[in-house]
């Protein structure tokens, strides 16, 4: 399968090579630890940002490890003797993995990027020369049919995703095929989705580089290529959400207008879950003039399902503008057309009076209770990745909390979350601080203000009393009704479990 202007692909039939492949990368501690121990932490991270001087200034010597990352990491061509020591290298020509050059010498046909699984397990990533990191080398300039490895985007979603056993998970939009390597380690069965033919033949060299299981693959749009009876526990999708005059570039252009991709991505993909499945992907979203933009994300939720929206970050119009022109390298062609593309990205906005455009995660989870949750706020501060835990656990605390009343909450018991602190603020010296915060140091790293009832409570919780009994002993210290207390605290206490500062105790 070739794709006009793009070098030809390995043959994707033939595990028992890339098996083999596996073996010799893995013996010559071709890793993402082996690469950091051999280039060091400065070049290691150039090449991160598509820089490879480092790399190469790094890899003179003819150890088996920098024969592999000449050839697969910065594309150089490579003396056939000296792949020969290190790979199966006829059995590679054969299969594609490897073709001749001039002199003697063979290169890659494709980027192969060591990549560290969630486990220790040792990955590799395959994608288009060139094309590893993102659209820093001006992709777009090439061909619209590339494939990229891993970039920033890929690997929150990977962090972000819920990781619980499950028979069943789809991965829309595969590309170079690592949410469906993430989903192979926990899902029993695996569909991956791309409009790209090429993507998919990508994505099953990754899996098999990998040692993973193959995936159905199936060619299509979104849920195009998902038959009518199939349903899943899993889905998560790193689209192409950016909202662009057009579709010029496949990997990250969506083909509809503003950010109606991504919206029928959310409304569709309730249909496609099985009660009590996770939805997550990553999207843009349009901050229109006289429009309430967490009105508009919530509006995208299907009916039946819990939702957690999390706006990560914000631009405005000139400045998202210029990062997808740079991400595509426009920038460094003809002056006259860069300018004529900005005007085209301006004109667009207008016209759909967009002023902002945001970025963050959508978490869907298909519920059965009649009365959905639908949470959407923006949080630019820290996190700590991994998330797949910590949002699970919000949906769970959300079922804990409809399932409780004021009385059912008031004789439960609750534990402090882990890393959990206590700040006072106010001015040295004096009697009372003029303010607590309790603050989390694990997952979304939340920060809440508490009063003097609050903070008395939290600290107490350690799932020995039931909320009730703390907040009678605490009435009793302060001076204050007992009941005028309980009647008051209920809406305090279920903050402080759905933002996660306290778990229920069982």
């Amino acid at each position: 399968m070739t794709d006009s202007g793009l070098a030809s692909l390995p043959a994707s039939d033939r595990p028992d090579i890339a098996a083999r492949l596996r073996d010799a990368l893995l013996a010559a501690s071709f890793t993402a630890d082996g690469l950091l121990d051999r280039l060091g932490a400065p070049a290691y991270a150039a090449l991160a940002r598509s820089e490879t001087v480092p790399a190469l200034r790094a890899t003179r010597g003819d150890t088996p490890l920098e024969t592999l990352v000449r050839l697969f990491l910065l594309q150089q061509p490579v003396p056939h003797a000296r792949v020969a020591a290190v790979l199966p290298v006829e059995e590679a020509l054969e299969a594609g993995w490897l073709t001749r050059v001039g002199g003697g010498e063979v290169a890659a046909t494709v980027d192969v990027r060591p990549y560290g699984g969630p486990g220790g397990e040792d990955w590799f990533i395959v994608s288009d020369l060139g094309c590893a990191v993102g659209g820093a080398g001006g992709i777009g300039q090439r061909d619209e049919g590339v494939v990229l490895g891993v970039g920033g985007a890929s690997t929150t979603l990977a962090g972000i995703t819920v990781r619980t056993p499950v028979a069943s998970a789809l991965d829309l939009g595969t590309g170079s095929g690592i949410q469906a390597l993430h989903a192979a380690q926990h899902a029993t069965r695996v569909t991956a989705t791309d409009l790209n033919p090429r993507a998919l033949h990508i994505t099953a060299l990754t899996l098999a580089l990998s040692g993973a299981p193959a995936a159905d693959l199936r060619e299509g749009s979104l849920f195009e290529p998902v038959r009518d009876d199939e349903t899943f526990d899993l889905i998560v999708s790193n689209p192409p959400f950016v909202i662009s005059p057009g579709a010029r570039l496949t990997y990250r252009d969506g083909g509809m207008g503003g950010d109606d991709l991504c919206r029928s991505l959310v409304q569709q993909a309730g249909e496609w879950l099985n009660e009590g499945g996770f939805a997550q992907l990553l999207a843009n979203w349009q901050h229109v003039a006289g429009e309430d933009w967490q009105d508009r994300l919530r509006s995208w939720v299907p009916r039946g399902c819990d939702a957690w929206i999390v706006q990560r970050e914000v631009q405005d119009v000139t400045q998202y503008a210029e990062l997808w022109l740079r991400d595509a390298g426009d920038h460094r062609g003809d002056p006259a057309e860069y300018q004529a593309r900005y005007d085209a990205w301006l004109d667009e906005f207008e016209a759909r009076k967009v002023k902002a455009v945001g970025f963050g995660w959508i978490t869907l989870r298909r519920t059965g209770s009649a009365d959905p949750v639908v949470t959407v706020e923006e949080w630019p501060h820290p996190v700590e990745q991994p998330l797949g835990d910590t949002i699970r656990g919000h949906f769970e605390r959300l079922d804990y909390l409809r399932e409780h009343d004021d009385a059912a909450l008031l004789a439960s018991h609750f534990r402090l979350a882990a890393e959990v602190v206590q700040e006072q603020v106010g001015l040295p010296g004096a009697e009372d601080p003029e303010h607590v915060v309790l603050r989390q140091h694990r997952g979304m790293r939340r920060a809440t203000k508490v009063d003097t009832v609050g903070a008395g409570f939290a600290g107490v919780c350690d799932g020995t009393l039931s909320a009730g009994r703390i907040l009678d002993a605490i009435a009793q210290l302060v001076n204050e009704d007992p009941v005028l207390l309980r009647d008051r605290t209920p809406a305090q206490i279920r903050l402080l479990v759905e933002q996660g500062f306290l778990d229920p105790a069982n």
